[in-house]
Parts: C-alpha cells; structure tokens; sequence
C-alpha cells in the first residue's frame, strides 16, 4: 500500500497558526531523526550504528521488537526512513518533504510505502483504513511536537 497526505504548516491568513520558517521545520525533521523517542510511541530505545555524510543506520528498540532503518537526508528538502526487511518487520519507507508552493505556505508531505495489500479483495483490506488513520494522526502529533521545539518547549 502507498499513502501520501499533506499537513499545512504555514497559513498567513489565519493569524492563531504561529508560523514557522523552512529552517525551524528542517530542524525538527533533524531532531526527529537523532532523537526520534518523542516522535514513535513505543520505541524505548534507539541507537545510531552508522552516520555517513546524508545518511544513517538506526536500530530501533520497541521492547518486544527491534528493528533497523536507514535515514538519507537531502538538507532542508527531505527525510526518508526505509525499514531494513527482517524477521521483525515486514519492511517499508516514509519520505517526509517541505514543500513551499508560495512564499510562506509550507507544508509537510508524508509518503508512506508499506506491505499492506491494496488489493480491495485482500484481507488487509479492511486494516487499512484503520492503518492510514493511525499514520495521519503520528504526522499531526510529528508536527505538533515540532511547534514544541520551535517554541523552546519542553517534549512530554
């Protein structure tokens, strides 16, 4: 199954958002990387085994499953997350890109690639909309954590 959706970040026209600029959302999507706790519900613990120029390996501890993903970074643009196959998990990817189609209009892009069938016969069917659901709703609380940061907040 792929998903895409949109979060505006910005609306100059509605003056209760408190804006944030590309490079206060870059740095979230960083901090989302480097400390990724707050952002994963579950995840207990987390270790970075390999850092390269644009890209790391993270293994990712969720109790009772652990696994790996690798982080490539494209500065200020993107972020993608691609689950290393395994026993534990089944694999999968999640690009996030800024997208700015007019000056101070940014939004945040989720694309996701799972193992879901799209198939409407298969019987992941019915998970799906549940799956997609639970997907928007972490990249709204992704976004809310990141507000947090920029306002020099503290993460619960």
């Amino acid at each position: 199954m792929n998903f895409e959706h949109l979060i505006q970040i910005n609306d100059p026209e509605n003056p209760l958002i408190e804006p944030l600029d590309r490079q206060q959302l870059w740095q979230g999507l960083l901090h989302r990387v480097e400390n990724p706790i707050p952002f994963l519900p579950g995840l207990e613990a987390f270790t970075i085994l390999e850092r390269q120029a644009d890209t790391l390996l993270r293994e990712l501890d969720f109790g009772p499953a652990v696994i790996q993903d690798r982080v490539t970074l494209v500065d200020m643009h993107s972020v993608r997350f691609d689950i290393v196959p395994s026993e534990a998990h089944a694999g999968g990817g999640l690009s996030i890109a800024i997208e700015e189609p007019e000056p101070g209009f940014l939004f945040l892009r989720f694309t996701y690639e799972t193992t879901l069938a799209n198939n409407p016969n298969s019987e992941d069917r019915a998970y799906i909309e549940y799956v997609k659901s639970a997907y928007h709703q972490s990249d709204v609380d992704c976004v809310r954590i990141i507000r947090t940061l920029a306002a020099g907040g503290p993460l619960q």
